[in-house]
């Protein structure tokens, strides 16, 4: 048993670790999107897709192989929607790499980020929903309002050569229509991932098998062009794949920690400042430029989205014949609207945080916040 100091200590540390771990969510996330950026500029992104998703695909089959082989047993009967988070999740990594290839990182963050929501609202309009969601309030549609202008301002900025990086108008305008496709692919994957785990596959079984098609395809870019395009040698390609797992496993990693011990308003409110992040990293890249129509669509963007999440906490709060009982959405595990964003991404699956005990050591009552 605890004392009442350690208890007291305890909640005070998690007070500050949760919040300080979602900020190295979002640094990370903004460290991998602008050192991709740049590393695209050398080396086919179909190279780096195929040696980052393979090792990540072989880390997360490994871990149900090895606790728990009976596990992907419960992916029988599900063969479609497998299906279908293969296919979009092979469109929206795609898509979102070529992006990042020829925009600047924060415009591509932003972009790929607000789709998130917004393709949310557009399905819901159309009565298409493929996994349960929570009901959406005026104010916090004015919230999505606000980050549809944002995007549509940052789309003016890239096209009027106004952004951090030069570039033909034709190819920006193909840039951008694939961040579209990117973040809209990447929200249905999320919520066709999430129908699985509502049948109970767990987040190690989906992610096994989540990039397949993905790995399919660079795999057969990669050998029509005859080998990883700027990569010269085998100690290159083992360096970059460490450093891709890492910066894909690192900010998912962070947030699934954080998150459980930092209130969904303050998770969501700093993840809406991610871009702004990117932003300021970006700037030690020297092929880009200071942008200050950039910065301002990236402000407008965060303060939407930001809006967006406290009118959704706020209608939350508000007792209702339909949702005021704990799980009465449905879903048993209710989570915030905003949680379907990017993310870099569109990959945001529970990491196996119970398979690494050493992350309990963080504090005294670590074990209990970790419960999922």
């Amino acid at each position: 048993m605890f004392s009442a100091t350690e208890r007291i200590m305890a909640k005070r540390h998690h007070i500050f670790l949760g919040p300080v771990l979602v900020l190295v969510f979002c640094v990370s996330q903004a460290f991998r999107d602008v050192y991709f950026g740049h590393v695209f500029q050398g080396v086919d992104f179909f190279a780096v897709i195929l040696l980052a998703f393979l090792a990540s695909t072989i880390l997360f089959t490994a871990i149900p192989l090895l606790r728990d082989r009976s596990a992907f047993s419960k992916l029988r009967g599900h063969g479609r929607t497998v299906l279908m988070i293969n296919l979009t999740t092979a469109l929206a990594w795609s898509c979102y790499f070529y992006g990042l290839n020829h925009l600047e990182p924060s415009i591509v963050n932003t972009m790929h980020s607000g789709m998130g929501p917004l393709t949310v609202v557009i399905l819901a309009a159309f009565g298409v929903r493929l996994a349960k969601t929570d009901h959406v309030g005026w104010w916090e549609y004015l919230g999505y309002a606000g980050i549809a202008l944002s995007l549509v301002a940052l789309a003016w900025i890239v096209i009027s050569g106004n952004s951090g990086l030069a570039g033909s108008e034709t190819t920006a305008l193909l840039a951008l229509a694939a961040l579209l496709v990117s973040g809209a692919s990447i929200t249905v994957s999320l919520l066709y991932c999430k129908r699985l785990h509502d049948h109970g596959v767990n987040a190690e079984v989906v992610t096994s098998v989540r990039y397949v098609l993905l790995i399919a395809v660079a795999a057969s870019v990669v050998w029509h062009k005859g080998g990883l395009g700027g990569i010269g040698s085998a100690g290159e390609a083992a360096t970059l794949t460490a450093l891709a797992t890492i910066l894909m496993v690192l900010p998912l990693y962070a947030f699934q920690v954080g998150i459980a011990l930092t209130t969904p308003l303050t998770a969501n409110v700093l993840r809406a400042l991610g871009p702004v992040f990117v932003f300021a990293l970006q700037q030690i890249d020297g092929r880009l430029t200071y942008s200050t129509p950039t910065l301002i669509g990236i402000l407008v963007y965060s303060a939407a989205a930001i809006a967006s999440n406290v009118a959704h906490a706020g209608a939350k709060r508000r007792p209702s014949s339909s949702a005021s009982a704990p799980g009465a959405c449905g879903c048993g595990d209710c989570r915030p609207r905003a949680e379907v964003q990017n993310l870099a991404v569109g990959h945001a699956v529970r990491l196996p945080i119970r398979n690494f005990p050493w992350l309990r050591m963080l504090s005294i009552s670590t074990k209990t916040a970790l419960r999922f």
